[in-house]
């Protein structure tokens, strides 16, 4: 992998506070060991000794008349651990690699065969064992479909399915903004599955335009509902397997205004609990739905001045603890995010207090009742691994160790006895191991690296407001506090992510095509009101109905106070961001031009009211109900007080944030009279790294502007 590649994506991961903790292992069915992948074939290893056994070699993944094993981009054992369902030849749908082929190893018979033979390549998608092993389910074209494993008959378990009308997963918007993707739960017992089905059929079109793959050009149609258009319509099926009928469940309400982002089968099979959003997404109801029936019962209801997140406590919803009869529930409404448990009639134990955010929920374990979470009370840039009682009557006990201070990330077996564990700070101290719990103790060392180093420093910016903002710094190479250097900050601000963290790696400018601390520039990023750090809800939810407002003010008043270091120099100041920080980057530029002499705004969003529903109205509330905020928050309200540099960039085939935006800003700044460099790139996503050379071209245009524009080095 080049240097650069896939930029983006490092950006998001940084970005993402909530979803900070390590990758998770896939465990064993009895979480003594895990599963990995090593040259083509599934290792097991035991723990506490790391017993290494081979499970399946790779001359048993070679197809009949095939000349060279499958290569392994995801498997599943059945609970017997007889069967194996192995995931290959997979193909991007929007932003992950979802749908591909499917085939089944039984590791008894030492036999492989193809799952949903005949249909088209890469096709299946979400394709799961039943809990019986007796039959596999899967979506190919937006209708499900059940596969008996002895006899190998295909039976469609909806017929309905279209490109709109979509079975077993979701459209553009469910899997942009909720993360929904896979659609379909099998019960307990194998004999029916619950779907969702989404309905886009109303939702209009944006086209996007390919000029450069043919002679004449084409549209690319995308159903995209913008800020102030209704969602896609939802509801909850439960088909059986035997009869190949659907029970809808009875949600209330209008399906064309209120979303279902969660659903998932109660452990003993009697009903399907599923979570419901109104369309302004202030208020979330959980109902219990009888699966023969469809009739449905509430058990929960949140509300919430802003917004209420959706929060899970487990893979597919929600943990489930005291013999199956309560889960585990996390919710905002005391202020910080705590864990609640519940039970099916809705009456709720606390499990955390205190003024503390838990960051996720990492394990259960039942059997000494306690939860394990991460958090962090006392600085949110780092995270730490945590644990307290399940009744709820415990103290706070950390279990990272207490000499080792910035950011853990953890993987702990379900039943929360071992761990792969790795920590890291800015300091480039770095621990990645394998520990034991809850003593904490090293079962076996991977890498070390405690000695501090590096140019990274945490600081802190108190405003004329009195709001402290977190923040990364990496001075000059060489720095001469005598002298002057100019600034370039790193920005994001909105809701869907944070830029500054305790942990090695995250500080620095990864676009820049060269050393740019050599080249004499001051780097800086900070976290203001309105994103997803571990604060408090207060702190996150500012930001309502004021995106381009507050979260601007914020950066602009923490830059004031930078500027008045002496060796800043106030006339090279530069700032850059991308999606919602490139938005941030214009708001800057255009509403403090006494500040901000340079910006390069890449996949922006100058328009609030041209973004996706589900992210806009939930941040701003209903535009047709209240427009003002949307404008006064937006980019191209204020572009005619532009005065610096502006470089925009942006890819002429975002799904995501439309290069229609960018056009519309290039009209508003020609109107205006204003002066500006641009840079589009030909069908390239919202990453912009598809097609050769791409991301060089993007490092060195970057690198060349900012140099020409806000010259490095100290003077």
């Amino acid at each position: 992998m080049k240097k650069i590649t896939h930029l983006f994506i490092w950006l998001l991961v940084n970005l993402l506070f909530i979803t900070a903790n390590a990758q998770k292992l896939k465990w064993t069915n009895d979480h003594t060991g895990y599963y990995t992948v090593e040259k083509g074939e599934i290792i097991k290893y035991t723990l506490p000794n790391f017993t290494r056994t081979k499970i399946i070699d790779a001359t048993q993944l070679i197809p009949k008349q095939g000349e060279k094993p499958l290569e392994i981009k995801d498997y599943e054992f059945s609970k017997n651990d007889k069967l194996v369902l192995l995931y290959t030849n997979s193909k991007k749908v929007w932003r992950r690699e979802t749908r591909g082929d499917y085939w089944l190893l039984d590791r008894e018979k030492k036999e492989i065969h193809q799952i949903g033979k005949g249909k088209p390549t890469s096709s299946l998608m979400f394709a799961k064992l039943a809990p019986d092993n007796n039959s596999v389910a899967y979506v190919s074209n937006h209708n499900l479909y059940v596969e008996d494993i002895k006899t190998r008959e295909i039976t469609p378990l909806t017929k309905d399915g279209t490109d709109r009308l979509i079975n077993g997963t979701f459209d553009w918007a469910y899997e942009e903004e909720f993360d929904c993707r896979d659609g379909f739960r099998w019960s307990p017992d194998g004999k029916n599955i619950a779907f969702w089905q989404i309905d886009a059929t109303k939702i209009k079109n944006f086209l996007l335009i390919n000029n450069t793959d043919s002679i004449y050009s084409y549209t690319v149609p995308i159903e995209y509902p913008k800020a102030g258009e209704d969602p896609s319509a939802c509801k909850v099926g439960v088909v059986s397997i035997l009869t190949q009928k659907t029970t809808w469940v009875k949600v209330p309400g209008d399906s064309k205004q209120h979303y279902i982002p969660l659903m998932q089968w109660t452990p003993d099979g009697s009903s399907i609990m599923l979570e419901q959003l109104n369309r302004k997404q202030n208020k979330a109801e959980l109902f219990l739905c009888n699966p023969k029936s469809g009739e449905v019962k509430s058990i929960y209801t949140e509300k919430n001045n802003s917004w209420v997140d959706v929060l899970t406590t487990d893979d597919l919803g929600w943990k489930w603890i005291n013999n199956r009869e309560e889960f585990l529930f996390l919710s905002e409404k005391d202020g910080w995010r705590h864990l609640y448990r519940i039970d099916k009639n809705g009456k709720e134990t606390i499990v955390t207090t205190g003024k503390y955010d838990i960051i996720s929920l990492e394990a259960i374990d039942e059997k000494n009742e306690f939860a394990y979470f991460l958090a962090s009370p006392e600085n949110a840039t780092q995270q730490y691994l945590y644990k307290t009682a399940l009744n709820g009557k415990g103290k706070l006990i950390k279990v990272s160790p207490i000499d080792q201070i910035g950011t853990h990330n953890y993987s702990l077996t379900p039943d929360a006895k071992y761990a792969k564990h790795s920590f890291s700070n800015h300091k480039k101290q770095q621990v990645s191991e394998w520990v034991s719990l809850p003593d904490h103790k090293t079962i076996k060392e991977i890498s070390s690296n405690k000695t501090p180093g590096g140019n990274v420093e945490m600081i802190q910016i108190t405003t004329v407001d009195n709001i402290t903002l977190d923040g990364w710094m990496i001075k000059p190479a060489s720095f001469d506090e005598t002298k002057k250097y100019p600034v370039l900050f790193y920005v994001y601000a909105e809701p869907a992510g944070a830029t500054v963290k305790d942990a090695a790696g995250v500080a620095g400018t990864r676009l820049y095509n060269g050393d740019i601390a050599a080249d004499g520039y001051i780097q800086i990023s900070l976290d203001g009101r309105g994103t997803p750090v571990p604060k408090g809800a207060a702190w996150r939810k500012s930001i309502y109905q004021n995106i381009g407002i507050i979260n601007v003010r914020d950066q602009a008043m923490a830059a004031k106070e930078i500027l008045k270091w002496p060796f800043v120099d106030t006339d090279r100041i530069a700032v850059w961001g991308w999606s919602g920080g490139g938005s941030t980057t214009l708001n800057l530029l255009f509403q403090y031009p006494e500040i901000y002499k340079t910006g390069i705004a890449i996949a922006s969003v100058p328009n609030q009211l041209v973004y996706d529903n589900i992210y806009q109205e939930r941040y701003m509330g209903l535009p047709q109900e209240n427009k003002e905020p949307y404008i006064k928050g937006s980019p191209i309200t204020h572009a005619n007080k532009l005065k610096g540099n502006l470089l925009l960039i942006h890819g002429t085939g975002d799904d995501n944030v439309h290069y229609q935006g960018a056009e519309m800003l290039v009209n508003e700044l020609v109107k205006d009279g204003k002066y500006f460099q641009m840079m589009s790139y030909p069908n390239r996503t919202h990453s912009i790294n598809e097609g050769a050379g791409t991301t060089e071209h993007l490092s060195q245009l970057f690198t060349r502007y900012l140099k020409e524009n806000c010259p490095g080095g100290a003077r």
